[in-house]
């Protein structure tokens, strides 16, 4: 009882030190230094000919941690295919904006998916709508279960296979457990700086 503690101690301390910091972005300063929310849909205040220029430019802020899996300009709307998001002992990967996300995707398998609709305004400008789901993994039971697993067979068996077969588990239910707000800010805050004046 007495080790249990002094580990979980030790474990306090070490991540309240410092070790996990989030968010972990392409740029965490700008990010961090930012802390004022971005309304979403966020406005970009650019004439109709740039239409263009803000799909590609949302494009390129979403394709930094997901993998696009529709993208039309026309509609205006790009989806990216579900990713599990990384827990605490994955501070390379980016995909989990603070350190409650990152603890949370240690302890659980999470996924997020993104999907974001560009829209035309009245007065020439555009809306985009960043909107980034979370989904639980629900398996019937666990997959690494231990119990019940060593079964040792006296005979010898001579006839040797070759072929890989994958066990015959139930596919795995994800739950729907609401959106990502920290996730959907930072996305949109890129947008914003990518389709600012600086990059024109």
């Amino acid at each position: 009882m007495g080790n249990l503690r002094s580990i979980s101690w030790g474990l306090a301390a070490l991540l309240l030190g410092g070790c996990a910091t989030g968010p972990i972005m392409t740029n965490p300063k700008r990010v961090a230094a930012d802390a004022f929310p971005t309304e979403n849909p966020a406005y970009v205040p650019l004439g109709p000919p740039s239409y263009g220029f803000v799909f590609e430019q949302t494009l390129d802020a979403l394709d930094d941690i997901y993998e696009i899996s529709y993208a039309n300009r026309y509609d205006g709307r790009i989806e990216t295919n579900p990713v599990i998001a990384p827990g605490i002992f994955q501070l390379w990967k980016a995909g989990s904006p603070n350190l409650h996300n990152r603890l949370q995707s240690s302890l659980q398998s999470i996924r997020h998916r993104g999907v974001v609709t560009i829209q035309s305004a009245q007065d020439g400008g555009f809306f985009v709508d960043v909107k980034v789901y979370r989904d639980l993994e629900d398996v019937p039971n666990p997959i690494k279960g231990a119990i019940g697993g060593a079964a040792f067979r006296g005979d010898s068996s001579v006839q040797r296979q070759f072929e890989v077969v994958e066990a015959s588990t139930p596919t795995a239910k994800w739950n729907p457990i609401g959106r990502d707000p920290y996730l959907e800010q930072l996305i949109l805050k890129k947008i914003v700086r990518l389709t600012g004046p600086k990059s024109e």
